[in-house]
C-alpha cells in the first residue's frame, strides 16, 4: 500500500460520508503515521462555552471575551476530554507537536494560562477527537470518504467554525455544489 502522511492536512467529508459524526465535517489532522491518525473536527460547534467548560474544570476565566466562544466537537472517542489546537506551539506538559507552529495540547496548564491571557495567541478547544487504526484512513479515502488538502492555519484559527468546511474546499478550487457521492469512472 502506497504510504501516505497527512499531518498538516485537512480532511472534507465527502457528501455520501456515511458516519454522523463526520458528516459535513472539516477535521485537521494532528498526526499520520504508520500507526494511525489523529485529528480534531473543526467546524462543529457544540452547545457548551469556553467559560462553561471552564466553570466545570474549576479554572476561573479572566477574559470575559472568550467565555460566550463555543466549544467544538472534536471527534467521538474520548468526548469527556478536552483538546486544544494552538498556536504557536509554546512549552505546554503534554502537547503533540504538528509543525514548527502549531500544537495540540492536552494537559491542563495551556488552559490555566488561556484562563489568566497568557495562553497561545490562537487557539480552538474541542472536547473529543477522531481517531484512526493503521490504514483505516487511507482506506476511506479511497472509498472516496474524504478528501485531502494542506491545512491553513489562517482558515483554522481565523475564520468563524461555520466558514472553514467551504474556505476548505475553495482550497481545491471547487463549490460543494459541485461533489457527488458516488464514484466516477472514466
Amino acid at each position: 500500500m502506497e504510504t501516505i502522511n497527512l499531518t498538516n492536512h485537512f480532511l472534507i467529508a465527502m457528501p455520501g460520508m456515511a458516519d454522523p459524526h463526520f458528516s459535513k465535517t472539516l477535521t485537521y489532522i494532528c498526526e499520520h503515521s504508520d500507526k494511525g491518525a489523529i485529528g480534531l473536527v473543526i467546524n462543529k460547534p457544540i452547545n457548551i462555552t469556553v467559560g462553561h467548560l471552564f466553570e466545570q474544570v474549576n479554572i476561573a476565566l479572566e477574559d470575559n471575551a472568550m467565555r460566550h466562544d463555543a466549544v467544538l466537537f472534536g471527534g467521538p472517542v474520548k468526548i469527556e476530554c478536552g483538546f486544544v489546537l494552538h498556536q504557536p506551539l509554546g512549552d505546554w506538559n503534554s502537547t503533540l507537536k504538528i509543525d514548527e507552529d502549531i500544537g495540540m495540547t492536552t494537559s491542563k496548564d495551556i488552559l490555566e494560562a488561556i484562563a489568566r491571557g497568557d495562553g497561545p495567541n490562537r487557539f480552538l478547544v474541542t472536547l473529543g477527537y477522531a481517531g484512526w487504526s493503521p490504514g483505516q484512513l487511507e482506506e476511506e479515502i479511497k472509498r472516496n470518504g474524504w478528501l485531502t488538502v494542506e491545512a491553513d492555519a489562517k482558515l483554522i484559527f481565523e475564520l468563524p467554525a461555520e466558514e472553514r468546511l467551504l474556505a476548505a474546499m475553495q482550497k481545491l478550487g471547487f463549490h460543494p455544489a459541485m461533489l457527488s457521492d458516488t464514484v466516477g469512472h472514466a
